[in-house]
């Protein structure tokens, strides 16, 4: 019988190599099997971390906040009237907007307005809003409605009006934000202490005013 290297018999040479084809297949099996097990953690990890789908934006934004308007179509007024603003928006997509206004002002900022006047309106205004930095965004917007001036014996004392303005809004969290906005307001009024000529003849005048206050969306 042929003996095999170095005097080494058959039986154990095949048992030597036997164990080695068990070691080189159970290396292999553990690595297979590491590996899936590295993919399987991969692909668990992905899943989770992918972003699941946007939460639908709000549609509505509901504000109220302190207003002020000049007050040009009463004649030697030397201070304009402070008052409130309340507003809803209604949303659509990203960028517009069409908001509904109200707003009241009774209180004078100091003495010297004749009479006691106070002033109304009711607008529509279509808006577009964008982000502008973090949590800041901003606004502009038209605005068409009526006006209405009291305490002043005024005829007419309602009138068409209409507008432009701008603002911004700081995101305060996901529904809460402060917003300040300001615009220009026309309309057409008979001033007061017309001459009898000028009576009831109605003269354009512009108002400036501004807001602030929050705003909650749902």
């Amino acid at each position: 019988m042929k003996r095999s290297p170095r005097g080494q018999s058959p039986v154990r040479v095949s048992c030597v190599r036997s164990s080695n084809y068990q070691e080189i297949f159970t290396l292999k099996r553990t690595f297979v099997l590491s590996a899936l097990a590295a993919l399987l953690s991969v692909a668990a990890v992905a899943q989770t971390d992918q972003p699941g789908p946007a939460p639908a934006p709000y549609k509505y934004e509901a504000y109220a906040g302190f207003a002020y308007t000049s007050l040009n179509q009463v004649d030697l007024s030397r201070h304009g009237l402070m008052g409130a603003k309340v507003s809803l928006t209604r949303n659509w997509g990203k960028y517009f907007g069409l908001a509904g206004t109200g707003d009241y002002y009774k209180w004078a900022t100091g003495s010297g307005n004749p009479g006691h006047p106070w002033v109304y309106s009711f607008m529509v205004a279509p808006e577009a809003h964008a982000d502008l930095w973090g949590p800041l965004s901003g606004f502009v917007f038209g605005e068409v409605g009526v006006e209405h001036t009291g305490g002043e014996s005024m005829s007419p004392d309602t009138s068409f009006a209409g507008g432009f303005g701008i603002g911004m809004s700081w995101r305060l969290s996901d529904r809460w934000s402060i917003r300040t906005s300001g615009d220009r307001v026309a309309a057409s009024f008979s001033p007061n202490h017309n001459t009898p000529q000028l009576a009831y003849s109605t003269h354009r005048t512009w108002n400036a005013r501004a807001t602030i206050g929050p705003v909650f969306r749902f």
